[in-house]
């Protein structure tokens, strides 16, 4: 087996060209086995192979940097630095990490997660190398899908004034995680389908580099001209008149093309592009068929594609999904608004409904949100979908266009809380800390599924900002019986005892019942409240509380610094009120990855863990 002789970053070079493409197939097929035990993002990963292995033979790792956009596709890269015996714990609790991570190889010179960073990254690099004296190859690759973010722009804005080499490959499958949309996908378009202009440039090429043999001022003539012809023919040619050199379209699949194509743009004395066409899930027939589905994956059968352990019973984003849908048809105001995220969001079935009322902006969260505002402006009650850890691209704009101006703007929050096995870049546990400090912001968590319903049907009915934050988990059903009209600051009190008093956010609340029964069972009153509000709090409530309980317990899945706790036990000084506090919530650091139950656990948020420290104090 070919592969399993790399066992260190650059033992690629060690294997005869002829055995490549045997290569190659044996990474795609490692690939689907494994990922099909663990889940992951199976489809990136297969359509850059051919490319992360021409990377990696025209690259002296660690010594040179390689810096993946997103980090998606990076899988292949872990393979070729040695890294496959760790497959078997992928995404796990102290596993191999699913994106570049710097603890784990100096071949992982930056760590990403979420898109249009790695440009940005890559410039500071060759900056770096330019002030410290030191000589290697900066090389970003960032996807098309990643092109829609404005980071990249301002990247590129930048990477034009560079005076030495900076190489960016452009890794081009017409996909983020949906299908791509805008102008920039129409314009990368008409450059992959220009075959006038392809079919030109070998003949030309191949025609001239017979005559040129080693000659580089001849070959610096060759790629001149082909700029010519390149102009002549590709309409626009954005990159080339701001300064930075494009090569391509380039076949990334073929390992020859690309190599010698990278060793062209190591010539060139400033940024060049290095247009790459790749083909999502190649390899795996149910990858190439369902590109969004085979973008992050869990576990699946290999022969049909269908998932192992298939969803049973409806999470909070089909909730979502399916209140969208009724609230379109009963208001023709409401339109939603996603970041290349329709399937993930939720949306797919709105945007199938209303389409004329769906907008996906592309990975472009600071314009969605914007692009939200001027919707509300105009009249209409727009419902921005995203996930948690994506929406704090967009602070500014929730602050400073929505929320300074009072503007109905909903923004519901998937992914919130612990997410698992995407780690530290995903976790959804700052949101309730940073909409908290947004003055004029109504912030809320639902306990169950009949709670989000009706959140998002009040919350759209307002004339003013709204967020709420659910997680990515099976829509808990139970506390049915209890489904108070919802009054903007005021919380639910479930079970009204003394003694103790839970204060419980959202899916916290689920855990919150469990405490409430380990309390019963050792003879402790306890009383139980749905805060449902982080903002606005309900104050009269915790006052009254505060009268006939020793300890006040706040939980949230959600960081301490900032968050829901924060925000009572500061109001509880202020009063001067006198019951002991404890505050349940995620520390402050950069959760990493693991399965939510395992997290909750060594953080001290499950039920056993808050009993037991609830008992302590009282003791």
């Amino acid at each position: 087996m070919l592969l399993e002789q790399i066992k260190k970053p650059n033992d690629i070079k060690k294997i005869p060209a002829s055995d490549m493409p045997a290569l190659a197939a044996e990474i795609r097929e490692f690939l689907v086995n494994s990922l099909s035990e663990t889940g992951g993002h199976l489809g990136p990963n297969l359509g850059t192979v051919e490319l992360t292995m021409a990377l990696h033979m025209f690259l002296d790792l660690p010594k040179d940097k390689l810096i993946w956009d997103v980090g998606h596709q990076s899988y292949t890269h872990k393979l070729l630095t040695g890294r496959m015996d760790g497959f078997s714990t992928l995404r796990q609790y102290q596993g191999l990490s699913g994106f570049p991570k710097r603890s784990e190889s100096d071949c992982d010179c930056f760590e990403t997660g979420h898109s249009s960073t790695s440009l940005s990254a890559g410039i500071g690099f060759v900056r770096a190398k330019q002030l410290t004296g030191e000589k290697y190859t900066v090389v970003s690759v960032i996807g098309d899908g990643s092109f829609t973010g404005g980071l990249a722009y301002e990247a590129l804005n930048n990477a034009s004034k560079l005076n030495t080499n900076f190489i960016i490959v452009l890794n081009d499958n017409n996909m983020s995680i949906a299908e791509n949309v805008g102008g920039v996908a129409k314009y990368l378009n008409t450059i992959r389908t220009a075959d006038k202009y392809l079919e030109f440039r070998d003949d030309v090429y191949n025609s001239l580099k017979k005559k040129s043999a080693n000659n580089d001022k001849i070959i610096e003539s060759i790629r001149r001209t082909k700029n010519t012809f390149k102009s002549f023919f590709l309409p626009g040619m954005f990159f080339e008149e701001m300064g930075i050199t494009y090569l391509g379209p380039v076949d990334g699949h073929n390992i020859n093309e690309l190599l010698r194509t990278f060793k062209e743009a190591r010539r060139v004395r400033k940024a060049v592009i290095v247009h790459v066409k790749t083909e999502k899930g190649r390899g795996y027939e149910p990858a190439i068929k369902h590109p969004a589905r085979f973008h992050g994956t869990g576990p699946f059968d290999i022969e049909t594609g269908i998932p192992k352990n298939p969803r049973t019973v409806a999470n909070y984003t089909d909730i979502f999904s399916t209140v969208m849908c009724k609230m379109g048809k009963r208001d023709e105001k409401v339109v939603a608004v996603t970041a290349a995220m329709p399937g993930g969001t939720g949306l797919n079935r709105f945007r199938n409904m209303y389409p004329e009322r769906f907008f996906d902006v592309g990975i472009a969260e600071g314009h969605a949100v914007t692009f939200a505002a001027g919707l509300a402006a105009g009249g209409l009650k727009p419902v921005v979908a995203v996930y948690s850890s994506f929406l704090q691209r967009a602070y500014d704009e929730i602050l400073h266009d929505v929320c300074r101006q009072n503007l109905p703007v909903v923004f519901a929050l998937d992914r919130a809380g612990i997410v698992g096995a995407d780690g530290e870049t995903h976790q959804g546990i700052y949101d309730l800390s940073y909409l908290s400090s947004i003055p004029g912001l109504t912030v809320m968590a639902p306990k169950n599924k009949w709670e989000l319903s009706d959140m998002l049907k009040y919350a759209i009915s307002l004339e003013a900002p709204v967020a709420i934050r659910y997680p990515n988990r099976e829509a808990y059903t139970g506390l049915e019986e209890f489904r108070e009209e919802i009054i903007t600051g005021k919380s639910e009190v479930i079970y009204r005892e003394s003694g103790v008093c839970l204060l419980a956010v959202g899916s916290m609340v689920r855990v919150a019942e469990k405490v409430r029964e380990r309390m019963k069972e050792a003879g402790k009153p306890c009383t139980l409240v749905n805060a449902r509000f982080v903002k606005p709090l309900d104050v009269e409530l915790i006052r009254d509380l505060c009268k006939d309980h020793e300890l006040i317990v706040t939980m949230e899945e959600n960081e301490a610094a900032g968050g829901y706790g924060s925000a009572v036990s500061m109001f509880m000084e202020k009063e001067g009120l006198k019951p002991n506090f404890l505050g349940i919530a995620a520390p402050d650091i950069y959760m990493e990855q693991g399965a939510v139950g395992v997290l909750m656990e060594k953080y001290g948020m499950d039920d056993k863990s808050v009993f037991h420290r609830i008992q302590e104090i009282l003791k």
